[in-house]
């Protein structure tokens, strides 16, 4: 308690103006909650002058962050203007010119949106489950009881690439790539997985090459229910220009493997963390079903995302100027505890665990949420009728970045009935 105290006391005296969330650091060492905290009570809207991704609005609340989550008209996603992250898409200085649907505005959005989104179809969802179930059993199976594993390596990882391969009809002994590719296109050198921005740049085009000899397979084929088939066969998408290509690519490889990947590990640290709540959910598997909703709440996979201001426009109070830069922290926004009831707690059996920001809303809403949820409640379902407990053995490593909410290692040790 003392050292929270002592904590919390250096981040209060802080000069609001100096506070900048957007500090990777922060999300690295898990302390940033104590900062939105502050903001939410104190400066819902927050001006940031001075950053290294320039000056930004922070948008910390969850209605007005909804407020402009759905009003694209006003808020931009266009890659053009900065894209959909605190730091500019085009911005380094050897960074691909990309361009992908979720940075874009109307009517391309949708179009380009409309092309892929059959992957993730109910009637495509119910297809999958079986094939979902089956491989998450048998990666459960293969673990080790009693010795120490690292959870996100061998069952987070592993089980969404897999459902990426799936969803790709991406060559199965080489799906391991789309794990690297997904890591690559959030990175920077400062995280350790790429040295340097060029060798991102070069991968993330060896990305595109290997995608586009799948491409030319594909287009001469009938169409098939994978998204490489139905983005070459959908007149919206079939004759993109090649950044373009790569840029959705690399948006549905990170949003359909990195979100569910850290939502996984994610949910075995909270329940460590709330062993009452493990027990809840060990007297009543059928408890899952809320569960999810609120892993994903808990751990928002993405902390943010940003847009450009097309006009002057207020929000919360505050004037926002034509070609100000508006970030809106979901990870904030699903803390607000004027909205969510006793939002800093992790309770599985809400009642209604779906009011969360973590998918975003309107236009943009996240096109993958089902299959995520999806994949989340096989996961866990299983482990349900293999371990009693599935025990955190040391500290989470956590991602540096301020964009995804990652976790890169958990050890555990897992503990049968």
């Amino acid at each position: 308690m003392a050292t929270s105290a002592v904590h919390n006391q250096t981040v209060d005296s802080i000069p609001l103006g100096e506070i900048n969330v957007a500090n990777p650091y922060l999300f690295q060492n898990d302390t940033v909650g104590e900062y939105f905290s502050r903001l939410r009570r104190e400066d819902p809207v927050h001006y940031c002058a001075e950053s290294r991704f320039g000056p930004y609005w922070s948008v910390t609340k969850f209605n007005d962050i909804m407020a402009v989550d759905t009003n694209h008209k006003v808020f931009s996603s266009e890659a053009k203007l900065g894209g959909i992250s605190v730091q500019d898409m085009h911005s380094d200085e050897s960074a691909l010119e990309l361009e992908m649907f979720i940075a874009m505005d109307q009517p391309k959005h949708d179009q380009q949106r409309k092309a892929v989104s059959p992957v993730v179809a109910p009637s495509n969802l119910l297809l999958l489950e079986p094939i979902i179930r089956e491989r998450a059993g048998s990666i459960l199976d293969a673990l080790p009881v009693g010795e120490e594993i690292d959870w996100v390596k061998l069952v987070s990882v592993e089980l969404t690439t897999m459902t990426l391969a799936t969803i790709f009809n991406f060559p199965w002994e080489e799906r391991a790539k789309l794990t690297r590719w997904s890591d690559v296109t959030t990175a920077s050198p400062e995280t350790g997985i790429v040295e340097s921005f060029e060798q991102r740049r070069e991968e993330l085009i060896e990305c595109a090459m290997y995608f586009k000899g799948l491409w030319d397979q594909r287009i001469d084929q009938p169409g098939g229910n994978d998204l490489i088939s139905m983005m070459a066969h959908s007149p919206a998408t079939r004759d993109m220009p090649f950044l373009e290509f790569l840029g959705n690519l690399l948006l549905l490889i990170v949003g359909g493997n990195d979100t569910t990947r850290n939502s996984i590990s994610g949910g075995v640290l909270a329940l460590n963390q709330n062993p009452g709540e493990y027990q809840k959910l060990r007297n009543n598997p059928a408890l899952v079903s809320s569960m999810i909703p609120e892993i994903i709440r808990w751990q928002t996979p993405l902390t943010h995302m940003r847009r450009t201001a097309l006009e002057d426009v207020k929000i919360g109070g505050k004037q926002i100027r034509k070609g100000d830069k508006v970030v809106m922290w979901y990870l904030s926004g699903n803390r607000d505890d004027t909205v969510i009831d006793r939002a800093e707690e992790f309770i599985i059996d809400r009642e209604n665990p779906r009011h969360h920001l973590s998918f975003g809303f309107g236009i943009h809403r996240c096109m993958g949420n089902r299959l995520a949820e999806l994949q989340l409640r096989i996961i866990w379902e299983e482990i349900l009728k293999r371990y009693s407990f599935v025990e955190v053995v040391g500290e989470p490593e956590r991602l540096l970045s301020n964009l995804v909410r990652g976790i890169t290692r958990l050890p555990v040790k897992l503990h049968v009935h």
